[in-house]
């Protein structure tokens, strides 16, 4: 059965694992080859040592390339955050961490609650090709969102056109609000960015086996290991 799930899996040799490179709290660093640090990394060489396949990272530095590069024959494995759109061309495990997505506001601002944000007039600040720009898109119905490519952008934006709202991953917002004095964070959470394992469609025999492989890995204490062992514990949650 493992033969069968390596020929489908990696029919070139080695396990080819797609990592998004943009998201800070799942690649905390890099070792002296260039390789990525952190959970994403590790549940990627843990897979490939389950196949006894060597592991090969292939890079990416927006989640958006991942996805786009789901068409091709450039990873056999991804890490990224499931959700709708990515699902057309991506097969999903479930969740195995994720992360909250809430909204920073201005000084001043008479916003208090999530649910007050999606209002006409109110522009919201949002990286377009997260896994929560995408959540945005699909659900806000009278706010106007203000797309841009990457965090950074997203954060001059809302700094530059004193927009009514930051959207973005809980601990991103932590480190942003430093720069803005009587800014605020809202309680609660818009989405939480579901980090799961995909692969090519179709597969089914590797996409029943990467599944297993994601609920032993929550189950045995793992993935809770691995966001202790990097750091990111308090930011990053095992998914329920």
């Amino acid at each position: 059965m493992i033969k069968r799930i390596r020929n489908e899996l990696a029919p070139h040799g080695v396990l080819r694992v797609g990592i998004n490179l943009a998201n800070f709290l799942l690649v905390t660093g890099r070792e002296e080859n260039g390789d990525p640090e952190g959970v994403s990394a590790d549940m990627g060489r843990a897979i490939a040592e389950k196949l006894d396949l060597p592991v090969e990272y292939i890079l990416y530095d927006t989640p958006g390339e991942v996805a786009d590069a789901a068409q091709q024959d450039a990873w056999d494995i991804a890490n990224i955050g499931a959700e709708p759109e990515r699902a057309k061309t991506i097969a999903f495990t479930s969740a195995y961490c994720e992360i909250e997505s809430t909204y920073l506001v201005p000084a001043h601002s008479s916003i208090q609650s999530i649910d007050e944000v999606d209002a006409e007039g109110n522009r919201i600040a949002v990286y377009a090709r997260a896994a929560y720009g995408l959540w945005l898109i699909d659900h806000i119905k009278q706010a106007e969102l203000v797309k841009t490519t990457g965090m950074d952008e997203s954060l001059e934006v809302f700094i530059d056109q004193k927009l009514e709202a930051l959207a973005g991953l809980r601990p991103r917002l932590v480190k942003d609000i430093k720069q803005l004095p009587g800014a605020r964070i809202l309680d609660g959470q818009f989405s939480a960015v579901q980090q799961a394992i995909g692969t090519k469609p179709n597969r089914r025999n590797a996409a029943d086996f990467l599944q297993q492989f994601v609920d032993e890995a929550k189950a045995s204490g793992f993935v809770a290991g691995l966001i202790e062992k990097h750091g990111v514990s308090g930011r990053l949650s095992v998914a329920s």
